[in-house]
C-alpha cells in the first residue's frame, strides 16, 4: 500500500507523516507532497518518497498520484476558494484508482452552521458524487489555535472572547494527524464519516483556568459581546471583514457547533485524547523554545 499525503510540509501533514512512521508504515510506501519541494527536503533525507502537488495545477497531481492506493488530502487554507481545488484532486483521484480518499473536514459539515462549513459541505459531496471509496474526518478545532490567547494571558492574566457559554472538543494536532494515520492504515473506514475531536469538551472559563495552570498565574475568562469584540478585534489592527469572521466563529462556539464529543478519537487512538491542559502546556513549551 503506498499513501500520498497532501500539504506534508504544512503543520499537520508533517505531523500525519510522523505518525505513519510511528505506526509501522515503511518510508518508501509513503509520498510526501506540497507545493514547494524544497519544504519537503526533511522527508527525502528519512527515506520518503517526494513530489510536487500543487492543487491549483491539475498537471501536477496526475504524476504524484502514479502507484499510489491511499489519498489523505487536507483541506486547502484559504476560505471560500477551497472547492475548485479539493475537486481537481478528487479528479485526477478517481482517474488514478484510488481505492481510499480521507478528507479532513469541518465539525457537522453537512448541518452546521459554523461559518468555516460550506467548502467542507460542498467537498463531501463532491467527493461522494465521484464515488471514490472515501473516509471523512471532520476535525474539531485545534487545541493550539488558543496559544496566542495563552501568551496573551502571561501579561495581562485574562482572556476575553464573545464565545460566551460555549464549549469547544479540541484536540491536539498531534491526536488529529495519529487518527488520520489509523484510517489510512487500517482496512476497513470505507464510508464512515468520523467526528474527530477531545475527550471533553471545554468552556472558557476552563481554558482560562488550564492558561493558570500552565502559566503559574491566576486566569480570568472575560466575557464580552459580539460588538465588544469586533471593536477589540479592530484595534488591535484586524479589519473589518477579518474581525466579522473571527466573531462568526466565536457565535459559532456560543451557539455549540465545536461541542460535540463521542470519543471516536480516543477510540481509534486506543488511549485517551491529551488534556486541554497538557496541549496548551506542549504549544508553550515550543514557543519558549522558539524565543530562546
Amino acid at each position: 500500500m503506498t499513501i500520498l499525503i497532501t500539504a506534508a510540509s504544512g503543520q499537520l501533514g508533517r505531523l500525519v507523516v510522523d505518525a505513519l512512521l510511528a505506526r509501522g508504515a515503511a518510508p518508501t510506501d509513503i509520498v510526501a507532497t506540497a507545493r514547494d519541494t524544497s519544504k519537503l527536503e526533511q522527508f527525502a533525507a528519512r527515506g520518503i518518497r517526494t513530489a510536487e502537488l500543487d492543487y491549483a495545477r491539475p498537471e501536477t497531481i496526475a504524476p504524484a498520484l502514479d502507484g499510489v492506493d491511499t489519498v489523505l488530502l487536507i483541506s486547502a487554507s484559504v476560505p471560500g476558494g477551497r472547492v475548485a481545488l479539493h475537486q481537481n484532486v478528487i479528479d485526477a483521484a478517481k482517474a488514478a484508482g484510488v481505492e481510499k480518499l480521507v478528507y479532513t473536514s469541518a465539525p457537522r459539515a453537512t448541518t452546521t452552521s459554523l461559518v468555516l462549513a460550506p467548502d467542507h459541505k460542498a467537498t463531501e459531496e463532491a467527493i461522494a458524487a465521484s464515488g471514490v471509496p472515501a473516509v471523512i474526518v471532520r476535525n474539531n478545532w485545534y487545541t493550539e489555535n488558543y496559544a496566542a490567547d495563552v501568551a496573551r494571558a502571561a501579561s495581562t492574566g485574562v482572556i476575553a472572547s464573545s464565545v460566551g457559554d460555549g464549549r469547544v472538543a479540541s484536540a491536539t494536532r498531534a491526536d488529529l494527524a495519529e487518527g488520520a494515520a489509523v484510517v489510512l492504515l487500517e482496512d476497513g473506514h470505507l464510508g464512515e464519516v468520523y467526528e474527530f475531536g477531545g475527550d471533553v469538551a471545554w468552556n472558557f472559563d476552563d481554558l482560562a483556568s488550564a492558561a493558570g495552570d500552565v502559566l503559574g498565574r491566576e486566569v480570568v475568562f472575560t466575557r464580552l459581546t459580539t460588538e465588544e469584540q469586533v471593536a477589540a478585534l479592530q484595534s488591535a489592527g484586524l479589519d473589518a471583514d477579518t474581525a466579522g469572521f473571527v466573531t462568526a466563529i466565536n457565535t459559532g462556539i456560543r451557539e455549540g457547533d465545536l461541542a460535540e464529543t463521542d470519543g471516536t478519537l480516543s477510540r481509534l487512538l486506543g488511549r485517551p485524547t491529551t488534556t486541554l491542559v497538557d496541549g496548551l502546556r506542549a504549544v508553550t513549551a515550543v514557543q519558549d523554545d522558539a524565543a530562546a
